[in-house]
């Protein structure tokens, strides 16, 4: 039997095998284990941004109706086992080690898996085990041949559609849609935030496939925001005013308006019975790491885990409707497969400074190379490629008032979460 250590070295090592579309290998490994996924009552949420998000806000508002939520997202920040959360705590290492290595004396050496197959495999069986009431399943990239595309939801979401991952899912917004629409089964309700006339048409035209009923926020739900930040949810049935979320940004309460549907989607089909309280405690509970995250105060850090033009522009209309500031300085670090241009033109004009580092990851820009696109957009720019040297000098930067905004990637995001003294490693309980 592996240890912990080990397993993650053989786990991270079938990342060589690269990304690998299609249903078959997990098929195979689930089948060999029981099928657990069959045994789940669970919600499918697919998307460009906001996934994340999204199954925060319905596992919150889930688990304060008194049900045991299993949540499943990707990728971690900081520790592997943030992946697998049961209401909110983390998989203890001891109980998640165990079933990797049930899971991997199964594995087919001549045909190996990669590494989102397996530990979604691993996911479905330990919410099986857990015998979880619900499991909140974030898709990993794209929909349609993604690997948690093996599951037969209760009710499935698209959060929003924009351009991303090109390169695996088309170059087109029509194609990326149709692979996202890919989660659509016959039986299975929609809900979406998705607003592109294009994106609704591929989705409209999916659905209708399908025979089943299709949801769209502002059409058949729609909210409303306060100058005071609380906001007006008038949705399928349910009106419920003066809502307030625990989560910073305009763009999470549209994440939470897509949650709501989807919940009273599930009531209408008598898998639950919704209650005006538990709903608002659970908005006001959630927590979700990286978003919009306050990190410290004096001056003011704030962390953000965009990595792409729309998630870009989301943290734009934050700086500016959301936060008081003096001068805004920021630190990015990019991954080197992203538009970089296209996140520059949104967040730079808005900045005194900026300061570009290198996150230790293989797929991160050089920083010398973003300091280079940057030219057309801000004037005040410096290279540190250490991460925590770069943001000790955004601090020497500031002055009382300032904003310091750390930014570019998820990946990122968990190396400057580290620096900030979050822990690596869980103990075998599970305490942090």
């Amino acid at each position: 039997m592996l240890s912990y250590q080990e397993s993650l070295k053989y786990l991270y090592g079938l990342q060589k095998h690269g990304i690998k579309f299609g249903l078959n290998s997990t098929e195979n490994i689930l089948d060999r284990v029981g099928n657990p996924h069959q045994k789940l009552r669970c919600i499918h949420i697919a998307g460009t941004n906001g996934k994340g998000s999204t199954a925060a806000i319905l596992s919150s508002i889930l688990r304060e109706h008194g049900f045991r939520v299993g949540l499943y997202t990707s990728p971690h920040l900081v520790r592997f086992t943030e992946r697998f959360r049961i209401n909110d705590e983390e998989v203890p290492v001891a109980r998640i080690l165990d079933v990797f290595n049930r899971i991997r004396t199964t594995l087919n050496g001549r045909e190996p898996p990669t590494f989102f197959e397996v530990v979604t495999a691993m996911s479905f069986l330990y919410f099986a085990e857990e015998e979880v009431d619900w499991a909140v399943i974030e898709v990993g990239m794209g929909g349609r041949l993604d690997a948690t595309n093996v599951i037969c939801p209760k009710v499935s979401i698209v959060t929003n559609i924009s351009m991303d991952h090109q390169e695996y899912l088309g170059n087109t917004l029509s194609a990326i849609a149709r692979e996202k629409a890919g989660i659509i089964k016959r039986g299975v309700p929609v809900v979406t935030g998705a607003a592109q006339p294009s994106v609704k048409g591929i989705l409209k035209a999916t659905c209708f496939q399908h025979k089943v009923p299709l949801y769209l926020l502002k059409t058949d739900f729609r909210v409303r925001r306060s100058p005071n930040g609380s906001f007006h949810y008038r949705g399928l049935r349910l009106q419920l005013p003066s809502l307030r979320l625990s989560l910073r940004g305009v763009h999470q309460i549209n994440n939470a308006a897509v949650a709501l549907a989807a919940l009273e989607v599930l009531e209408m089909n008598r898998h639950l019975s919704l209650n005006p309280k538990a709903i608002k405690a659970g908005l006001t509970s959630v927590l979700w790491p990286a978003r919009l995250e306050i990190l410290q105060e004096n001056p003011l850090i704030l962390l953000d885990g965009a990595h792409n033009p729309p998630g870009a522009e989301s943290l734009r209309e934050a700086l500016k409707k959301s936060f008081s500031y003096k001068r805004l300085h920021l630190v990015l670090g990019i991954m080197g497969d992203k538009d970089i241009r296209g996140i520059f033109r949104r967040l730079l004009p808005l900045a005194e400074s900026v300061i570009f580092t290198q996150p230790k990851y293989v797929r991160a820009a050089k920083a010398e190379t973003l300091r280079r696109l940057a030219r057309p957009y801000i004037q005040k720019q410096y290279v540190i490629p250490d991460p925590a040297s770069a943001i000790e000098q955004a601090k020497l930067h500031a002055e009382p008032g300032d904003l310091i905004c750390i930014t570019g990637s998820l990946y990122f995001a968990g190396e400057v979460k580290e620096i900030f003294g979050e822990r690596t490693l869980v103990s075998p309980q599970g305490e942090p």
